[in-house]
């Protein structure tokens, strides 16, 4: 099947929820693309940002590795991460390539196009913006902390993030994707800090409403600490509604089985609980649940099922 008549899927996030669907997609018969935040700014990825004036490539070589059909050698290589040396101790290989490229080709999206073939990429991979961009929190008691990583951090209830500089010029490609996708998935992943940084840039959320696509969210399946404490599957969904605007999402994929003991109580520790699916509101927003068991058992920790997930996912089409 050529590319012109494969059903053009798009996801966006970032973090680590991310790589977990592209993982199991990639082997589908689809055109895949994926929009990646960029604005992370904390260890490799956030030293390479300010010492080289480039976006974070952190989140991007994650999914460079999810999405790539390389030689298993060559992609330990890419997430090799230094853990002596001076200067070098903390930096991720696959993140010193990115700068390397970056600077070679003297534009970031070129770079990630370029190690793309090299590491055989199934898809294309879209920064949300071709250059650097901090994200900013305003907390509901009005408190303002700036920088990805130090807004959990601050433990505070949310009431909004932000992006500068503005504006924020989203690469065009990524605008492209998703008016012309059939399915457009929202990753599971931190809702303020890896999954909003995208959408609150107008150009993208008013894409997610115009796009002819289907518009799914992954709901998470626990609750972040200094993120989403306490929030339902509605709360998630509400937060995006707040930045973006309503009927940017269509649907809503949750897991619908109970956690058991033993991880709820690993995720205590950490003060993370699993989602509340409170589907009479998730309905009164205007939204089809989309109900499955979708988690991997195999792991100590909980992951969305690479496979169940893609599995879903390509039935909507």
């Amino acid at each position: 099947m050529d590319r012109l008549n494969k059903p053009k899927v798009v996801v966006i996030g970032g973090g680590t929820g991310m790589p977990v669907l592209l993982r199991g997609l990639k082997y589908f018969p689809i055109d895949l693309s994926a929009i990646v935040t960029v604005a992370d700014d904390g260890g490799s990825s956030g030293r390479l940002r300010s010492e080289l004036s480039i976006p974070a490539p952190g989140d991007i070589r994650n999914v460079l590795a999810a999405m790539s059909d390389a030689e298993p050698m060559l992609l330990d290589l890419f997430q090799h991460r230094f853990v002596n040396g001076n200067g070098l101790s903390g930096h991720s290989m696959g993140n010193l390539l990115l700068a390397a490229m970056t600077s070679m080709t003297g534009d970031f999206y070129h770079g990630i196009k370029e190690i793309s073939r090299v590491l055989n990429v199934k898809g294309n991979i879209y920064p949300i913006a071709n250059h650097s961009m901090n994200l900013h929190a305003e907390m509901e008691d009005g408190t303002l902390v700036t920088g990805e990583s130090n807004i959990p951090k601050a433990n505070k209830r949310i009431k909004r993030v932000y992006v500068s500089p503005l504006p924020i010029q989203p690469l065009p490609e990524a605008m492209e994707a998703i008016k012309d996708a059939d399915l457009v998935v929202i990753a599971p992943g931190s809702l303020y800090t890896s999954i909003l940084p995208n959408i609150i840039i107008p150009e993208i959320g008013q894409a997610l409403r115009e796009t002819k696509a289907k518009v799914t969210y992954v709901c998470n399946v626990m609750t972040q600490e200094g993120e989403t404490s306490g929030y339902t599957a509605a709360d998630h969904v509400q937060a995006i509604y707040d930045h973006v605007g309503e009927g940017c999402i269509h649907s809503v994929v949750v897991h619908n089985k109970p956690i058991g003991p033993n991880i709820r109580k690993v995720y205590a520790e950490e003060n993370a609980e699993p989602v509340h699916y409170d589907m009479d509101r998730i309905k009164a927003l205007g939204l089809n649940i989309i109900e499955e068991d979708i988690i991997d058992k195999s792991q100590a920790a909980i992951r969305h099922d690479t496979t169940k997930l893609a599995h879903l996912l390509h039935s909507m089409l």
